[in-house]
């Protein structure tokens, strides 16, 4: 039997893509709201997670992990 993924490695996995996730792609995989999602944002820099910011030509903020833990297989 495999373990169900926490919704903080589903948000570790979406950054960990090329493209990264957006805050409102966030709240959608987990049902999370934005504070909560934020939340994890932090305490993923907390725990050593590079985390890049950037902006879309559509002014959408996109979230990346550039270093630090990556997702765990």
């Amino acid at each position: 039997m495999t373990k169900a993924m926490t919704k903080t490695e589903t948000v570790r996995r979406m950054l960990a893509t090329e493209a990264g996730a957006s805050l409102a792609a966030i709240c959608a995989a987990t049902g999370w709201q934005a504070h909560s999602a934020r939340a994890a944002l932090s305490g993923l820099r907390k725990a050593g997670c590079a985390i890049e910011r950037t902006k879309s030509t559509d002014g959408e903020t996109a979230y990346r992990i550039t270093a630090g833990p990556g997702p765990r297989a």
